[in-house]
């Protein structure tokens, strides 16, 4: 059986000696809450940030209200502001963000119900990923999750080798 995300995340942040901050915006704190799950996750969980409006971004994540004004909060350049945010303000040495339209109202032409970025951050690189989730309000949220346990996974696997 394959393992959880979440524990390979905690496994490969402690063999690196790292440490994690995340913050969530469409989430709402799922990553967080996946992560805590994991005994022994104080080693290299900080904490996260909880984003959900566009003043909380600016305030506690350094977004620039420039950025969200002509990206909009569901772009790469804003998630990854947020990334860099958090990562500041925990002084952390990776960090992942989220933001998306979790619906079933919100959407739009340009970005649909189901559109999430994902980002990254350390000090060895930055990744925004774009998806378009399907499904219910959960569903979506629950996918958006699992996208940025991934996408965390997949900078540990390579970038730290």
């Amino acid at each position: 059986m394959d393992k959880r995300l979440e524990v390979l995340v905690g496994e490969l942040l402690v063999q690196r000696g790292m440490a994690l901050a995340v913050a969530e915006s469409c989430t709402g704190g799922l990553i967080g809450h996946r992560i805590t799950n994991v005994p022994g996750s104080s080693r290299y969980f900080l904490g996260g940030v909880i984003s959900y409006s566009n003043e909380a971004k600016e305030k506690l994540l350094e977004v620039s209200p420039e950025t969200l004004e002509i990206h909009g909060a569901v772009s790469a350049e804003t998630v990854l502001q947020m990334a860099r945010g958090v990562r500041n303000a925990f002084k952390a040495d990776a960090a992942i963000s989220t933001s998306g339209i979790a619906g079933p109202t919100g959407g739009s032409m340009d970005k649909p119900v189901g559109t999430t970025w994902i980002g990254f951050s350390s000090a060895e690189g930055e990744e925004a990923r774009h998806f378009l989730f399907q499904g219910d309000r959960l569903a979506i949220k629950e996918q958006a999750a699992e996208a940025a346990l991934q996408l965390l996974v997949d900078h540990l696997q390579v970038a730290y080798i």
